[in-house]
């Protein structure tokens, strides 16, 4: 499943109620903060609506080297 994670790069203060209440939903608080949410069509339309003070990162995973240990 396809995750993003989401930096708040502006702050809410003078913004619409709307507009707070979604970067509350999103798990935002402060400004650089970053949450990592799984991308559904719910989460799509919020980042839609605070499009202007968020920025929003495809995450990838990364693939982790298994380690041999050898049993003596």
């Amino acid at each position: 499943m396809k995750k993003y994670r989401i930096t708040q790069i502006k702050s809410v203060i003078d913004r619409p109620e709307k507009q707070t209440r979604t970067i509350k939903a999103l798990g935002l608080r402060k400004i650089n903060r970053q949450v990592v949410v799984n991308a559904t069509p719910q989460i799509d339309g919020m980042l839609e609506k605070v499009k202007h003070l968020v920025s929003v990162e495809e995450v990838t995973k990364k693939k982790r080297k298994q380690k041999n240990k050898s049993v003596a």
